[in-house]
């Protein structure tokens, strides 16, 4: 394991995020069911999978050897942080600490990260992890 390369975990994690803001953005605009926080958690959590595979993949394709749980939780912070400071202000409602309260003590918001990480850890296992002896050209993901 190697240490983390900061650069390129933010900006794989900013497209993830960008991706599930403009996700929840769009659910929030398109109301399909009575609760439009349960609708943004359900599509977020399809959606996750494969841009969770793409951000592991922009951060591994330059030869990062470092652990996927490390990276995904790494990746979660950084999710966290840009959840902070632009979406509960822009979609839920800024200088309401009421609002930081609900977005953040939501079991599914939890539930995605765990999601995140164990993505990324997924995909280092089978992309990096387990087969980083066998293909000498790993680095070409």
């Amino acid at each position: 394991m190697t240490k983390i390369n900061v650069k390129s975990l933010f900006i794989s994690s900013a497209a993830v995020w960008i991706v599930s803001y403009l996700t929840l953005t769009a659910s929030y605009a398109m109301p399909l069911m009575k609760d439009p926080v349960l609708q943004g958690s359900w599509l977020l959590s399809i959606i996750l999978i494969p841009f969770s595979f793409l951000g592991a993949h922009l951060y591994y394709r330059k030869g990062h050897k470092t652990n996927g749980f490390l990276l995904g939780a790494m990746m979660f912070l950084v999710y966290l942080l840009l959840d902070v400071l632009v979406t509960v202000p822009t979609l839920i409602g800024p200088f309401d600490a009421n609002a930081y309260m609900a977005f953040f003590a939501n079991f599914n918001y939890w539930f995605l990260g765990l999601e995140l990480i164990a993505i990324v850890a997924v995909f280092w296992q089978f992309k990096v992890g387990l087969f980083e002896n066998e293909d000498p050209n790993f680095q070409n993901l």
